[in-house]
């Protein structure tokens, strides 16, 4: 049997490790289960991530707060959109995905990914249209 889990708001569990995620932004591993996992994912004020892509995952993602643009490629398929509150999309598995944060204020999103991350490995860089923060 699996153990329920519940988190409370990152604001109010600080106990919460902040890890670099492999483009760059920060992550707070939220919750994960056998099957995925959940994650707050930060990108500073005016940054911008590396472009990656991961092996053998798939994300859906929820924008938080900030304002900023979002690249992905995937074979013929290649689009950037604009990023705000309420915003979802996917990143399916093989994308090729960058992105930026364009306001004063942190771009925070809300990531499932499925399965959960398996480590490091996982994520490796790309071309993308954007010059990455350093």
């Amino acid at each position: 049997m699996v153990p329920f889990q519940t988190s409370q708001p990152p604001e109010q569990v600080p106990e919460l490790p902040i890890l670099q995620a492999p483009d760059g932004s920060q992550v707070r591993l939220l919750l994960e289960g056998t099957r995925g996992a959940m994650a707050q994912f930060t990108l500073a004020p005016h940054q911008v991530s590396l472009a990656v892509a991961h092996r053998t995952i798939e994300e859906i993602w929820f924008f938080l707060s900030g304002t900023g643009r979002m690249w992905r490629r995937l074979a013929r398929q290649e689009e950037v959109v604009p990023v705000s509150p309420g915003v979802s999309l996917t990143i399916p598995t093989g994308t090729h995905f960058q992105f930026r944060s364009d306001s004063d204020e942190p771009l925070v999103v809300l990531g499932i990914t499925m399965p959960p991350w398996p480590g490091e490995q996982e994520a490796y860089v790309v071309q993308g249209p954007w010059v990455a923060s350093d």
